[in-house]
């Protein structure tokens, strides 16, 4: 990929897709400043050892990575947590207080079909949130890893795919 060679490798520009957010989704104009400067991953030359697997396991130790695996960890693990109570509260609803959920709404649509649908709606919510914070918050620094990480493992032995 021509991101990896010469001068301007590892940098966004106009022409790349991660440089600019889609149009539509909310987006900041400075999404990178909004989500935090994360501390680049590259080591000294002639450090760390002569294989892959333990530049990988540098990488992995760097603060870029942790960073970026701390953001994910931060709107994944609190959103799942949300998301299975709701779909717990909504088996255990279904179950234990069936009378409240055969209630009328309005017309033959009670409370049962209006948390199912409310189940199917609060996915595609999670899912657009998810999509949107590792868009904001997370890609650019896990797209420079990768390409800093590929740049480190260029000509090691078991670093080439």
């Amino acid at each position: 990929m021509e991101k990896h060679d010469g001068p301007g490798a590892g940098r966004t520009g106009p022409g790349d897709p991660w440089y600019e957010p889609v149009p539509g989704w909310g987006a900041v104009d400075d999404a990178e400043a909004r989500a935090g400067a994360v501390p680049a991953a590259r080591r000294a030359p002639g450090t760390g050892g002569g294989h892959a697997a333990g530049i990988y396991l540098e990488v992995q130790r760097s603060a870029a990575f942790q960073e970026v695996r701390g953001r994910y960890r931060r709107f994944a693990l609190p959103g799942a947590a949300v998301f299975l109570a709701w779909y717990v509260t909504y088996v255990v609803a279904a179950t234990t207080v069936p009378e409240v959920m055969a209630r009328p709404v309005a017309g033959a649509v009670n409370v049962a079909m209006l948390a199912g649908l409310g189940q199917f709606l609060s996915t595609f919510l999670f899912t657009w949130a998810y999509a949107r914070h590792a868009r904001l918050h997370r890609d650019r620094a896990a797209l420079e890893l990768r390409w800093e990480t590929q740049e480190m493992t260029r000509g090691v032995p078991g670093g080439e795919r």
